[in-house]
């Protein structure tokens, strides 16, 4: 692996944490958290760039962000969404696995007003 340099990345709320991934000033990936109630966390999207992919930097940045809530959150609960691609990391480190979502997606239209929705004749 190149030169990668993790760094944390504060943020204006205490329950926001992400870590990016850098190259010669250039952010190549990064992973995100969120402090939830009741001793949750949840893991968010991680990315890395498509030139960078499958040298490690994936790993990389889940093992400090795992190491950060190893050192910070004792007894919390941490869930995560995953993709296919990112299931045998987490199942690695001890997660068990959950019900199978399916991705679906809608263009947002215009509100039309209801004469405009439905046709009604009398």
């Amino acid at each position: 692996m190149q030169d990668i340099s993790i760094l944390y990345v504060p943020s204006n709320t205490r329950e926001l944490h992400s870590w990016i991934a850098v190259l010669n000033n250039e952010c190549v990936g990064n992973i995100h958290l969120q402090i939830e109630p009741n001793k949750q966390i949840k893991f968010l999207d991680a990315w890395v760039h498509e030139n960078y992919r499958r040298q490690g930097i994936f790993r990389k940045l889940w093992d400090i962000r795992w190491e950060f809530v190893q050192q910070n959150y004792k007894g919390y609960k941490a869930y995560a969404w995953c993709k296919p691609m990112s299931l045998p990391l987490l199942l690695e480190k001890g997660f068990k696995e959950g019900e199978t979502c399916v991705y679906v997606e809608k263009i947002i239209e215009d509100i039309k007003s209801p004469f405009e929705q439905c046709f009604v004749s009398c």
